[in-house]
């Protein structure tokens, strides 16, 4: 594994910080006039391309093993095929912020899949943070505001799956064997989920129209999606998943829904509900609840082996 870089670490958290929390708008803006497979089809696919490209003129290598190819393929279905077109397929039914809300439970998720999978046990702090996070869903989802939407359900139902398909991606990904060049296997993922996304749209007989007669505001969503919300933010995703935790990634749902709440009431005028605000506060303090167990884990192993090393150092003395 290659050495952590602090200043590039940084900078993807940035990115998957704010650049994701803007995906959800821009996303309901063009699904308001495309339908949400091919929309997500052509951004990755051209995201992909792109980054072919610029990785052929800089000299990076793109062979990878058949198991690598294999390997990004999962990912690719597990992050964009299904975990992001599907996202974007609900947001015809919900709210962008609503969506981000919903979403913000997953490093819950995450945490009860790596139990029910890895067998790693649940911390009394952690459990806390299960708790307010139930509570916290059930606010947000039980809303006049939300119920009376026509086919909202459908929306939550599928987002919740999204969720469950982007935790077990995160696991997976940790743990998988991937193009080692961060930008390649992003490139991979972005093909095949595109290419995924592609027969999707066909399967549901969407009808595919050239970017020149989209409105300005969706060519424009479209170009800041593939360039930021594609090649910036998910190749940041990438290399965060193999830099840090799973769980510390997932922390982006800190910052994620309160910029889409704030864009999508700004630009969309959404509806920002005090139960909403209310089911935010007790939803994202179960999310802290379980990154500070997660942190106060290795803090405590980082100073054990601190103890370790200075007894070995004595002894030697």
């Amino acid at each position: 594994m290659p050495k952590p870089n602090k200043l590039l670490i940084v900078l993807a958290f940035f990115s998957i910080y704010v650049i994701w929390g803007s995906t959800y708008v821009l996303n309901k803006t063009a699904v308001a006039e495309l339908p949400p497979f091919m929309l997500a089809a052509i951004r990755f696919l051209t995201a992909g391309v792109l980054i072919f490209i610029i990785a052929a003129v800089t000299g990076q290598n793109l062979k990878i093993s058949r198991k690598q190819l294999i390997n990004t393929g999962i990912a690719g279905f597990l992050f964009l095929a299904f975990g992001n077109g599907i996202v974007v397929w609900a947001l015809k039914f919900v709210d962008s912020g609503f969506a981000a809300l919903e979403i913000s439970a997953q490093p819950l998720v995450i945490l009860l899949l790596m139990w029910l999978i890895q067998g790693k046990k649940i911390k009394p702090m952690s459990l806390i943070g299960v708790f307010l996070g139930i509570i916290g869903i059930y606010l947000l989802v039980n809303q006049r505001q939300v119920l009376n939407q026509d086919d909202s359900y459908i929306g939550i139902i599928m987002i919740f799956f999204c969720m469950i398909s982007w935790a077990y991606g995160s696991i997976f990904v940790g743990k998988a064997d991937m193009p080692s060049n961060y930008f390649v296997n992003t490139g991979y993922q972005m093909i095949t989920g595109g290419c995924m996304l592609v027969l999707l749209s066909l399967i549901f007989n969407e009808e595919w129209s050239s970017p020149l007669v989209w409105s300005p505001n969706v060519q424009l969503s479209m170009i800041l999606l593939i360039i930021f919300g594609s090649i910036v933010a998910f190749t940041s995703f990438n290399y965060l998943l193999k830099m840090v935790s799973p769980e510390k990634v997932a922390t982006n749902t800190y910052v994620n829904p309160i910029i889409a709440l704030f864009l999508g009431w700004y630009f969309l005028d959404e509806t920002v509900t005090l139960q909403s605000i209310i089911a935010a506060v007790i939803l994202l303090s179960g999310v802290y609840f379980i990154n500070t167990s997660k942190r106060k884990v290795m803090l405590n192993r980082f100073g054990l082996q601190q103890i370790q090393n200075k007894l070995r150092k004595n002894k030697v003395q």
